[in-house]
């Protein structure tokens, strides 16, 4: 007979349990609290949109569009992705759900997205992501309430300290044509000695290179204009409100004059999280002002900013949380069986994690129940002839051991009866 071989994982996508699942789940968890906070509405959109939806809002021309996005035609012939990130499709919900009756508009979610590229530390063809928004609302308090957000959620991630929140402005269109073509002009006449990349970048989008890779650019990118010499004096104001804010706020944050965005319809408030932990790979959260975006999708101008973060990423830079160890309640006899998993259920109800050890040798099952080390053992047992039931409290500070002692006595005449 032929072996059937076991298929394998495809390239890039992962599978998680014990520790690695525990950490991952700990991050959405943290996130979904700090939203309440924020007072930040839950929200979900497909993982499947029409692929219009990414080749405008990415730009037709990008690396994420034109190579790393997985797009395939359905059944009916029409252009499908799985979603890259989530922005996108949020914006795109806000015109078509009707969503925009709310709006100022405050969102969270998480979950997977897709991208084609190669596998690296924190970064997988499978990812999932943590996304807030806020639509239609175009004061600097917007922009101080996503930073805010983000802050605190690092924080109570306990990477406050190993994380710096790098800020920039990419000012407004008036500000941002005139840098454009100050950049063109300073780029253009070093076209020579740049990158492949940035040759290209340089007639379709010069704001670009100022991100390039390419060592070689690095000295060029150096002694490029910088935005400040072209910000209008709404732009100004709009960033000083900004800085102000997070400064009321508490949130810690560095100038990055060339932190940028290179599709044209970001505007002012640009910024990444960024640790030194994860080598060269360092950004776990970024995002910015997007006024621009749901214009492109055929919608009215409408204010906006928001950020991802990876949740992988963050998953790698936390420990492991503790995890609560269950009450243990002990069958000692074949007949007490049914009583443990009467009492179980009963803790259960109660909020109380509990274990029923019911089956192996009924001689051995204390033994193993003790080697958990458990809060709290109850001892289900037959002696002399009578059902017997001991309680044993073995972390007077555990909250839950405690109630199961309460529970216990409250229960003790019918697991003895």
């Amino acid at each position: 007979m032929a072996q059937i071989s076991t298929p394998q994982p495809i390239r890039g996508m992962q599978s998680l349990l014990g520790d690695e699942a525990d950490r991952f789940a700990h991050v959405v968890a943290t996130f979904d609290r700090v939203r309440r906070l924020f007072g930040f509405r839950r929200v979900e959109v497909p993982v499947l949109e029409p692929t219009a939806v990414f080749a405008r809002s990415l730009g037709e021309t990008t690396d994420v569009v034109s190579k790393e996005m997985y797009t395939f035609e359905d059944r009916s012939g029409d252009s499908v992705t799985l979603r890259p990130e989530f922005t996108a499709g949020i914006s795109r919900a806000f015109l078509t759900e009707g969503w925009q009756q709310f709006a100022p508009l405050k969102v969270a979610t998480h979950g997977p997205a897709f991208r084609y590229e190669r596998p690296q530390k924190g970064r997988f063809r499978q990812f999932h992501q943590l996304d807030a928004e806020i639509l239609g609302a175009g004061e600097p308090q917007a922009d101080v309430e996503v930073l805010s957000f983000a802050d605190l959620l690092l924080r109570e991630l306990g990477l406050g300290d190993s994380i710096v929140c790098k800020l920039n402005t990419l000012g407004d269109p008036v500000t941002r044509a005139a840098w454009r073509d100050a950049l063109y002009e300073h780029f253009a006449a070093h076209r020579a000695d740049l990158s492949e990349d940035s040759r290209d970048r340089l007639d379709r989008n010069p704001v670009r290179i100022l991100d390039s890779k390419a060592h070689a650019d690095w000295p060029i990118v150096d002694s490029a204009p910088a935005i400040d010499e072209f910000l209008t004096a709404e732009a100004s104001d709009f960033f000083a409100a900004v800085t102000a804010g997070l400064d009321a706020a508490g949130v810690r944050w560095e100038r990055a004059p060339r932190l940028v965005r290179g599709l044209d319809y970001y505007r002012h408030t640009a910024f990444e999280f960024v640790t030194d932990t994860l080598g060269a790979q360092g950004t776990v959260l970024a995002g910015g002002r997007y006024d621009g975006l749901i214009e492109a999708l055929g919608g009215p101008h409408t204010p906006a900013i928001g950020w991802a973060a990876g949740i992988e990423r963050l998953s790698m830079m936390i420990a492991a949380p503790r995890e609560a160890v269950p009450v243990a309640v002990v069958a000692e006899n074949a007949g007490r069986e049914a009583a443990a998993t009467r009492f179980v259920a009963i803790l259960r109800r109660h909020g109380v994690a509990a274990e029923a050890l019911v089956t192996g040798s009924p001689k051995k099952r204390y033994q193993r129940a003790m080697k958990a080390s458990p809060p709290a053992i109850l001892s289900l047992d037959i002696r002399d002839g009578a059902p017997s039931a001991n309680f044993k409290l073995l972390d007077e500070n555990d909250a839950a051991a405690q109630r199961a002692g309460e529970i216990f006595e409250h229960e003790r005449a019918s697991l003895i009866a």
